[in-house]
C-alpha cells in the first residue's frame, strides 16, 4: 500500500492552499535584509523538497535551483514537472542529513515543517551541519516549522482539515485526527492523514499514518548551538514580519547564517557521528517531503 509521500500529485494538490509565489517573495526579501553581501540570490537549494514547488518557482525567476528529496517518486515528479514547464531544475535524490553536493548556495530552504521527519537530536544536528556546509559565505538557511502552539496549546495556529480546488480537482484533506496523541517522552506523534480527490467524475482516497517529531523552540536553538555551524539571525511567525511570539503567528520560521567559528566540511560526517535511519511512513516509502502543511 502506498502512502501520501508516494503520491506526489495528491500531496501537491493537498498543499495547494499555499501561496508559493508570495512565499518565495518573502524568502527573497529576507535574503535582501539579512545577507551580509546584499547581492541578488543566484542559487538556491530546497531540502526535503517533495514536488519542489518552491524550487520550481525560483527556477521560473531565473535562479539556478536544486531540489533534494529522499523519496524517488517525489524526485521523479519534480523532474517531470520542471521539464513540462520548460524550466531548468536540478533534482537530487539524497538524505537531508548526509548529502554532499560539492557546491555552495546563496540560499538553502526547508519548507512545510519537513524537519519533523528528523526523529533524533543527532539527525537534526547532522541536517544543520549539511545545510551549513552548502551555504555560500553570506548565504542563508531558512527553515519553516510548525508553530509550537500547535502541539503545546489547546488553541492551535492551523486547522487540521481543509479543502482545495485546483487543476480541475476538488480535494478534501484531513491531516491529523483528534485521537492522534503526542508521546510525551519521544515527542513523536503518529498522525492519520486522509486525502480525498474528486476529479473527472471519479473519487479516490489516499490514507496514511505518518510519524512526526515535534521540536520546540528551545530544542531547535539547542540543536543549532550543538551543531556550531550556524547562528540564528532572525525569527518570523509567518511569511511577513509577524514575530514568532505574536498571537497571529502560525509558523516558526528561522533564518540562519553560517557561524564563522564552526566547521565547514563539504564531505558528509562519518556514519557513527550522526546515526540516522531514513524515516518511513507506516504505510509508505521513505519520505522527505513537507510535513504537517496545516492550513492557517
Amino acid at each position: 500500500m502506498s502512502g501520501i509521500y508516494d503520491d506526489p500529485r495528491v500531496y501537491e494538490l493537498a498543499c495547494g492552499f499555499r501561496d508559493v509565489p508570495a512565499e518565495v517573495d518573502a524568502l527573497l526579501a529576507w535574503c535582501a535584509r539579512h545577507r551580509s553581501g546584499g547581492g541578488a540570490v543566484r542559487t538556491v537549494l530546497e531540502l526535503a523538497a517533495g514536488p519542489a514547488e518552491h524550487a520550481r518557482e525560483f527556477a521560473r525567476r531565473g535562479v539556478a535551483a536544486t531540489a533534494l528529496d529522499i523519496n524517488p517518486a517525489m524526485c521523479a515528479y519534480a523532474d517531470r514537472a520542471a521539464k513540462h514547464e520548460g524550466i531548468d531544475l536540478r533534482v537530487v535524490q539524497e538524505d537531508m542529513t548526509a548529502f554532499a553536493l560539492g557546491r555552495r548556495f546563496d540560499l538553502v530552504v526547508t519548507m512545510l515543517d519537513s524537519t519533523s521527519h528528523l526523529m533524533t537530536l543527532d539527525a537534526f544536528t547532522a541536517h544543520l551541519d549539511r545545510a551549513a556546509a552548502h551555504l555560500a559565505d553570506d548565504g542563508l538557511y531558512v527553515v519553516e516549522m510548525s508553530h509550537p502552539r500547535d502541539r503545546l496549546s489547546d488553541e492551535p495556529s492551523v486547522s487540521t482539515g481543509w479543502t482545495v480546488d485546483r487543476d480541475g480537482a476538488h480535494v478534501t484533506v484531513r491531516w491529523g485526527e483528534p485521537t492522534d496523541r503526542l508521546d510525551p517522552v519521544t515527542q513523536i506523534s503518529a498522525d492519520h492523514v486522509t486525502v480525498t480527490v474528486t476529479e473527472g467524475g471519479s473519487t479516490r482516497v489516499v490514507r496514511d499514518v505518518v510519524p512526526y517529531r515535534f521540536w520546540s523552540a528551545t530544542e531547535v536553538e539547542a540543536a543549532v548551538r550543538l551543531s556550531g555551524a550556524l547562528r540564528i539571525v532572525a525569527r518570523y511567525g509567518d511569511f511577513g514580519d509577524v514575530p514568532v511570539t505574536d498571537p497571529e503567528a502560525w509558523r516558526m520560521i528561522l533564518v540562519l547564517a553560517r557561524d564563522p567559528r564552526g566547521d565547514d566540511p563539504l564531505q558528509p560526517p562519518e556514519p557513527d557521528r550522526h546515526p540516522y535511519t531514513p524515516l518511513r511512513s507506516v504505510t509508505g516509502a521513505g519520505q522527505g517531503a513537507g510535513a504537517q502543511p496545516g492550513m492557517g
